[in-house]
């Protein structure tokens, strides 16, 4: 019996898909890790885009090649094509808002913050203050319907945020509401301000980053011999400087107190943030999808440089026997 592994896929936007497709490509090629074989998955946003697919059946390879607009290997393309989405052209055909709404998402969500101060979370106060997004979340997730149906894979937990109580939800985790996978990573992927929130048994969510980039955590006790962790919104030293880089510090703060957690109970951690020069590719708009291309390529560099480290040798033979 192989390693047990848990995979996190963070949240990031079009970008931070690319970033992932970087990662878990170059994690395919150096190390011989499968992410499809990992027992758990948790998606975050971005994150719960790719582990639809990794559980649909398409490859690390594919994953890097659709990012980078190359053809799909034949098994790629099959399982793609039955939603016809075996090219990057729904993801490069995001519409940008032309207007913004005006009002609070959800008052309730901003009440309870201000009375409950002790529970509050900067993403989830953002989520009650911004106005809901204009833009539906179908270009994310529709093409997943007809992929999985009312079917949810095993393995697989997507995170969201209720819009009402700003409590997470992880669909297809222990006591979760029922979803479909689509409409589980619409809601997931449902940045607040930029998407529509998504109505799931008559509750509104948003995208589960308004409760943490990675929600690492809930690898914490699952007894797995590894897990992996991509983080496109957080940054790995050194820090440097820039724009954006206070928001990347927070996400790597949430990290590191999600992993410490994981690591508590014995399990070792194996974690990807993008280097400096992965947040020069990145930029600063998660959804340029413009920029796929050239942050694929260079997260593949930056892993293949990481996994050089001797320190690491101890992990990837951990995910070699996966």
């Amino acid at each position: 019996m192989g390693a047990r592994i848990g995979l996190v896929l963070g949240a990031g936007g079009v970008v931070g898909h690319a970033f992932h497709a970087g990662v878990l490509s170059t994690l395919a090629e150096e190390v011989g890790f499968d992410p499809r074989r990992a027992e758990l998955i948790v998606g975050t946003s971005a994150g719960s885009s790719v582990a639809a697919l990794l559980r649909a059946g398409v490859s690390a390879s594919d994953l890097a090649a659709r990012a980078m607009g190359r053809p799909l290997s034949a098994e790629g393309a099959r399982v793609l094509g039955q939603a016809g989405s075996t090219s990057s052209a729904r993801i490069s055909d995001l519409p940008q808002p032309r207007r913004f709404r005006i009002g609070l998402a959800s008052p309730g969500l901003l009440a309870r913050t201000v009375t409950r101060p002790w529970e509050a979370r900067l993403g989830t106060l953002a989520a009650a203050v911004l106005p809901a997004g204009p833009v539906p979340t179908d270009v994310v997730s529709s093409w997943l319907g007809p992929i999985f149906g009312d079917r949810w894979p095993p393995g697989m937990w997507v995170c969201a945020v209720d819009l009402a109580d700003g409590r997470r939800v992880v669909f297809g985790g222990p006591r979760s509401p029922a979803a479909r996978v689509a409409e589980a990573v619409a809601a997931s992927c449902a940045i607040p301000g930029f998407f529509s929130p998504v109505s799931i048994g008559g509750r509104r969510y948003v995208d589960g980053g308004a409760h943490s980039p990675t929600n690492a955590d809930l690898m914490a006790g699952e007894g797995f011999d590894l897990v992996v962790v991509s983080s496109p919104m957080s940054a790995a030293r050194p820090l440097g400087g820039g724009l954006g880089l206070a928001g990347r510090r927070l996400a790597r703060m949430a990290l590191g107190t999600e992993v410490a957690a994981v690591r508590r109970g014995g399990t070792p951690v194996l974690a990807f943030q993008p280097t400096a020069e992965d947040r020069a590719v990145m930029g600063v708009n998660a959804m340029d999808p413009g920029r796929r291309h050239g942050v694929t390529v260079q997260a593949r560099t930056s892993t293949r440089r990481r996994l050089a480290r001797a320190d690491l040798a101890d992990r990837l033979d951990i995910l070699a026997q996966a």
